[in-house]
């Protein structure tokens, strides 16, 4: 019996749900901890990051307007398909952050529980962060949270799948659509979870995952008029403060790179960073002579 040939994987972006291979043509190698190959992932360009944003942007309308319980049904459909998944991500997250197989699944289970914690959340959160105000009037005014729109998403660099996971998934629990940058290092588990969104029921666009040049590719992004938010968690100090200054051009949100232990329970902060808060006024009717409304 003769020996087979391996067949390697072709790792492409994910924009706008579909598979498409860098628009420059280019691809760079991505190696294991011991600098071993492991795969050519694409090089995105700036033109790809463009792409992507039009994308989000198409797709914000539909997701923002989404019932919440039917984004946390989405979301925890994603993390049904992880789950059946488990072993590829787990070598994938072994070879990416050089992790015994027992540590990697350990990761790709704990990856998989952040999916479904904020799978839980999209219908809550509302709840906590809105509500009714006491005003001195007949009227009611009450607050309620929005989504900020189209969030450009630095992903961390040393956790490739648990703090890719835990940065993307409460930007579009709330209703935003992403512009993610993978990993720069290790790329290969952010690929293959456009491959999962493509097969859950996360319309496309939603989330759509480049990879390259963190610096390259996070430039035009932050510079973006029609971005409006950005995540610096994958960013080290002196680009960050570089995307810092140009998304201060149409006053985007910037959310800066902070010390993270992505095995904690997260709080809700990386949701509420991209919420805006809509306060409505409305009379309750005219006070009679009795003090009581009608």
């Amino acid at each position: 019996m003769s020996d087979r040939l391996s067949v390697f994987k072709t790792y492409k972006l994910y924009v706008g749900g579909k598979f498409p291979r860098s628009e420059s043509g280019r691809v760079y190698e991505v190696t294991d901890s011991k600098d071993n190959w492991l795969a050519n992932a694409p090089l995105s360009s700036r033109k790809d990051a463009r792409d992507a944003v039009v994308a989000a942007r198409k797709a914000f309308g539909g997701w923002s307007g989404a019932i919440a319980y039917n984004r946390g049904q989405v979301l925890y459909r994603v993390a049904e398909m992880l789950e059946g998944r488990r072993e590829q991500f787990a070598r994938e997250v072994a070879d990416a952050e050089g992790l015994s197989k027992s540590k990697a699944a350990a990761v790709v289970d704990a990856t998989i529980d952040r999916w479904v914690w904020y799978a839980g959340w999209t219908d809550k959160i509302a709840q906590v962060t809105g509500g009714a105000n006491p005003v001195a009037g007949p009227y009611f005014n009450l607050s309620s949270p929005e989504p900020t729109g189209v969030v450009a998403v630095v992903a961390p660099q040393e956790s490739s799948f648990l703090g890719l996971v835990s940065v993307v998934a409460p930007v579009i629990a709330t209703g935003n659509t992403a512009v993610v940058i993978a990993s720069e290092k290790a790329p290969l588990p952010a690929l293959s979870l456009g491959e999962v969104l493509a097969t859950s029921d996360v319309p496309g666009g939603v989330v759509n995952v480049l990879s390259g040049r963190t610096a390259e590719l996070a430039a035009p992004l932050a510079a973006h008029q029609d971005v409006n938010a950005i995540d610096l968690a994958g960013a080290d100090e002196a680009l960050a403060k570089e995307l810092e200054i140009a998304a201060a051009d149409n006053l985007k949100r910037v959310l800066r790179p902070q010390p993270v232990d992505y095995f904690e329970t997260p709080g809700i902060e990386r949701m509420t960073a991209f919420l805006e808060t809509k306060t409505v006024w409305h009379p309750t009717g005219s006070l009679g002579a009795g003090g009581s409304s009608y």
